[in-house]
């Protein structure tokens, strides 16, 4: 979607340049001066460090892989050289932004490199996340995959013929429910920030509707003054048994439905303070400009991998592990995959 062609990764099977590696370890950093801002003064603001980090020890300076990705592709576009992928009647991101900079001359190629970076570095992660808790958890969960397939098969969709694997639609897969249910249960359930979401009290302060404990500082007033920090962490948001119920700490995709004893007005209500509370892509000013593509993406992905084969979990008792890094960091994801009409391989995703 940025500039109409992949990165490669994907078909080689591979981090084939290491950048996959210095993302990881970048956003370990992140998560570091995220807490302790003074430390990136000290680090990667430091040319000392900097210098022995890169040109001694020859290690990859964080996303510098993807930066000269970035002005590799924009160098191509410049030279016409990438129309083996590129049409002129499909834009991607990257035309976009040349549009922009062709209506505004203060807008640098800098800056055009800085938009693009943004487009790989803070949109793949979090979907890829988001997918893999999805797998993850409906595969552990009893009968979630099994209901998911069900709502595939009630929607009129087969699984198409092994030449052919075409994505379910966003428009199919948007009309399932139960689809839906995962998804945002998923995202609840880990979300795409695993830190603090720092945002500052406004004019006039904040006042607390319900201190939760009288040993905090806070718990003395009800207004927290303005200026103040405040730090909200949406995986700990996401556990308030106040909101999700006592099985908040449960993966079950149902909350998001209505319940079988649950009137319409109950469930308006019910879901509408979900939505209030949720702050997995955060809210207001501040939420993700890329929310709905990466919803998109979630949506298409685990509904085509749902319809178009059978898949387990090599070892179902085994639990993964997450690594809390700016990014919630998932490994020990091997599912055993079997296309329909296809054989049998175990992957790791």
């Amino acid at each position: 979607m940025t500039f109409s062609q992949p990165l490669g990764y994907l078909s080689a099977g591979t981090d084939f340049d290491g950048t996959l590696h210095a993302s990881e370890k970048t956003l370990d950093y992140f998560a570091w001066v995220g807490c302790m801002p003074f430390l990136d003064t000290l680090l990667e603001k430091n040319r000392v460090v900097s210098y022995i980090t890169t040109q001694l020890l020859r290690r990859p300076g964080g996303f510098n892989a993807v930066a000269a990705t970035c002005v590799g592709r924009l160098i191509a576009r410049y030279q016409d050289t990438d129309r083996q992928h590129h049409h002129v009647d499909q834009p991607d991101y990257l035309d976009h932004f040349l549009e922009i900079k062709s209506a505004d001359p203060t807008v640098s190629d800098g800056q055009i490199v800085s938009w693009i970076m943004a487009n790989m570095a803070a949109g793949a992660d979090t979907t890829a996340i988001t997918i893999r808790s999805a797998l993850y958890y409906s595969l552990r969960t009893p009968g979630v995959w099994a209901r998911l397939r069900a709502e595939l098969a009630a929607a009129g969709l087969s699984p198409p013929h092994p030449e052919k694997t075409p994505a379910v639609s966003y428009k199919q897969a948007r009309c399932m429910p139960y689809l839906e249910a995962i998804i945002r249960e998923a995202i609840r359930y880990l979300p795409g920030v695993s830190l603090g979401l720092e945002r500052y009290v406004p004019a006039g302060g904040q006042r607390l509707s319900s201190p939760t404990t009288n040993h905090h500082p806070l718990a003395r007033e009800s207004v927290v003054p303005q200026g103040t920090i405040l730090a909200f962490n949406p995986w700990i948001i996401n556990r308030n048994e106040s909101i999700w119920g006592p099985d908040a700490y449960d993966f079950r995709p149902e909350r998001w439905l209505r319940g079988s004893t649950e009137s319409e007005a109950e469930f308006a209500q019910r879901l509408r303070a979900m939505n209030d509370t949720d702050l997995s892509f955060g809210a207001g000013k501040r939420m993700c400009m890329g929310k709905h593509l990466g919803l998109i993406q979630a949506y298409k992905v685990v509904a085509t991998l749902a319809l178009c084969y059978d898949i387990e979990l090599v070892e179902k008792e085994r639990e993964w592990t997450v690594v809390n890094s700016w990014f919630p960091r998932q490994k020990g994801l091997e599912v055993r995959m079997k296309r329909r009409e296809d054989g049998d391989a175990a992957v790791s995703l």
